[in-house]
């Protein structure tokens, strides 16, 4: 064991919990250490309602995040939610909408199965999947959500071939599923640009995956039911302090899955919405209390997922 320990470690990673729990170095490219994002924004008025509220509860919303996906917006839908995001300087990402349990499969809907949902079936599918994703960037889109392996490669093919823009991030979703250092790196050698681990790792394996990797990981600090529906919110401090850049992210207990939403389920998701920004506010005041040192990012300034080309002026 200890020899296949010391190769292991050889090639960058550590092989024991990280209990040590190291304040990470590492930072975004505007030296914050966190982000806040709000999941689960299905539509316009669901925007409009994530906006409102976190300016009236002042807290800094950075990255907006939907799961019914790209294909279920009109065009006047999926141009005015980029619009709006653009005009407020947020990041918008959005699901890539075809994908396992959109489709005609049973396996998602099996006990067995159910981790297959979000991953694209048939070549025919990734086909669909980059379609929907250039309709996206044609309507002005920087920022996507995939849980396909296979679909992250080819998106990172189609940046270096010119055929998607280069400043598109690759968001990975809670569903992707890996969980140790040595699976996120290999995402991250293939184009992740951000990663949402699963919602149930402990401060050191957080500190191990840090270690490993680069970019932003996304850490769920209030978990949706269905997800494991565990609130962490005093552990955001030392989450940020072991994990930094880290967007936190926060769900809502006690909520159903509404997935794929649309007008029907219109007020639920306003609702909803409404509320994962109070508790937003309330983590923020987590960190404002017992570690207010922690730095974020100003809303004014140029962030990823945001097209330079079409920023407003204030925002430069």
């Amino acid at each position: 064991m200890e020899k296949t320990r010391q190769i292991i470690e050889t090639l960058g990673f550590i092989t024991k919990e990280n209990y040590e729990l190291p304040t990470s170095t590492k930072t975004f490219a505007d030296g914050a250490q966190y982000r806040i994002e709000i999941p689960s924004c299905e539509g316009v008025k669901s925007l409009e309602a994530v906006l409102q509220t976190a300016e009236k509860l002042d807290v800094p919303i950075h990255r907006i995040s939907q799961g019914s996906g790209i294909m279920l917006y009109t065009d006047a839908e999926l141009s005015e939610m980029v619009d709006l995001a653009r005009q407020e300087n947020r990041e918008l990402s959005l699901f890539v909408g075809p994908r396992g349990n959109w489709d005609i499969n049973p396996m998602p809907f099996s006990s067995a199965g159910k981790i297959f949902g979000q991953r694209i079936e048939s070549m025919e599918q990734m086909v669909h999947a980059i379609e929907d994703i250039k309709r996206g960037c044609d309507a002005g889109l920087r920022s996507i959500l995939v849980a396909d392996e296979g679909l992250l490669w080819l998106v990172n093919e189609f940046k270096k071939l010119g055929e998607l823009p280069n400043d598109l991030v690759i968001k990975i979703s809670v569903q992707m599923g890996q969980s140790n250092p040595v699976s996120i790196k290999l995402m991250e050698g293939i184009g992740a640009d951000t990663f949402n681990v699963p919602t149930d790792l402990t401060l050191a394996q957080l500190s191990a995956i840090r270690q490993a990797v680069d970019i932003p990981i996304d850490v769920y600090v209030e978990v949706p039911d269905d997800l494991g529906g565990f609130i962490r919110h005093y552990d955001i401090p030392e989450i940020i302090r072991v994990a930094a850049p880290v967007y936190i992210k926060f769900g809502l207990r006690n909520a159903p899955n509404i997935y794929p939403s649309g007008t029907h389920l219109e007020e639920t998701s306003i609702a909803f919405s409404k509320e994962r920004v109070r508790r937003a506010r309330i983590g923020y005041e987590m960190i404002q209390r017992y570690a207010p040192h922690l730095k974020t990012t100003d809303l004014c300034t140029k962030r990823e997922g945001v097209p330079a080309e079409k920023k407003v002026p204030t925002a430069i």
